[in-house]
């Protein structure tokens, strides 16, 4: 027979053994939000699950089981097949630890795959989520990557974590890079499952002296960072990353691919172009319309992000700020190393 576990008890068999956790839920419901690291598994696929749930409100519970029932039931060998892929121990849940993850830990168990149930489902993870974040201190103090747009930040805190210095990746847990063009090419995450995989960034990194993370608004695309998280950004130390304009041009260019999507680019262009002197506006849009994105990232850089970032980090404590000059953005991602390294001589 299959055992209902706490939250608690989840995270102590995590911590001591290989541990497989498996969301039940359909694959939309596992697309907004479930416990960082957890396979799907679904019991009903999108389709099934509204077909259920429409039983269940026009005619009743009890016809909406069979209905339930009958779909779980053609698809069974398939279910099993997944699950006997899983070489570790492992715990099923569904949202709230009802009929969905008892059917699949009851099954199971009859064919003699064991797995635990999640008591209180997912509902229970993301109370956990809220209370943890609102009662966390976190005491690295941060290193921020500040710096005018291409300047290649993402790319010196990914060259950071190469050299295994501990950083928060914004960016990455919110899919977007935070500007007006922020989306493109990327999954933009929701609130959930970014505040989720920030929790997890946190703990594993609250016991590190310094922390890198670059300097973002407190929203970025969909999702808002938490006020005590964005406050002590505020107040940190600020690297300001200086590049030649043309090496901006290139970063940003490399990173956005722009002309692999063109009408994503033209269409957020339109959302910012009252915004911008009506000639230089033109420009723009007559460089996009002929594909030449690289005067049309210049002419951006210049005429509209410069600007914006220059009232931004106007409101930051100029003691704070510390210039880090350079040609390339290696010779930049250097430059932060050698600087970290004399630092952490002073703290």
């Amino acid at each position: 027979m299959f055992r209902d576990i706490t939250l608690r008890d989840l995270m102590g068999l995590h911590a001591k053994e290989p541990h497989t956790m498996i969301d039940v839920r359909s694959p939309k419901e596992f697309a907004e939000a479930s416990i960082p690291g957890a396979l799907n598994i679904p019991v009903f696929n999108d389709e099934e699950r509204a077909e259920v749930g429409t039983i269940y409100k026009q005619v009743g519970q009890a016809e909406a089981k069979k209905r339930g029932l009958a779909i779980f039931a053609e698809k069974l060998p398939d279910f099993i097949a997944e699950f006997e892929k899983i070489d570790t121990s492992m715990t099923v849940f569904c949202w709230r630890g009802g009929m969905r993850s008892k059917t699949a830990a009851t099954v199971l168990d009859l064919m003699g795959i064991h797995a635990h149930r999640l008591t209180g489902g997912i509902r229970t993870y993301r109370q956990w989520v809220v209370e943890e974040l609102n009662a966390i201190e976190y005491k690295p103090e941060l290193i921020v990557l500040n710096g005018y747009t291409g300047s290649g930040k993402t790319v010196i805190l990914h060259k950071l974590a190469e050299v295994n210095e501990p950083i928060i990746d914004l960016e990455n847990l919110a899919g977007h890079r935070g500007s007006i063009f922020g989306q493109i090419g990327l999954e933009g995450s929701n609130q959930k499952n970014f505040e989720s995989l920030l929790l997890h960034d946190l703990k594993r990194t609250n016991d590190e002296k310094v922390v890198f993370i670059e300097g973002e608004s407190k929203r970025i695309g969909k999702v808002t960072m938490p006020g005590f998280l964005f406050d002590k950004k505020e107040h940190s130390r600020q690297l300001i990353i200086k590049l030649p304009i043309q090496e901006r041009v290139r970063i940003t260019l490399e990173d956005y691919k722009p002309a692999e999507r063109p009408e994503e680019f033209i269409k957020a262009f339109e959302q910012i172009r009252r915004r911008i002197h009506v000639p230089i506006a033109k420009e723009i849009e007559v460089a996009l319309d002929n594909g030449d994105f690289e005067t049309a990232t210049l002419l951006l850089l210049e005429h509209y992000y410069d600007p914006r970032y220059q009232h931004s980090t106007g409101k930051v404590d100029d003691e704070l700020k510390v210039a880090i000059e350079a040609d390339t953005v290696d010779e930049a991602f250097e430059k932060v190393l050698a600087w970290k390294k004399e630092y952490m001589k002073l703290i």
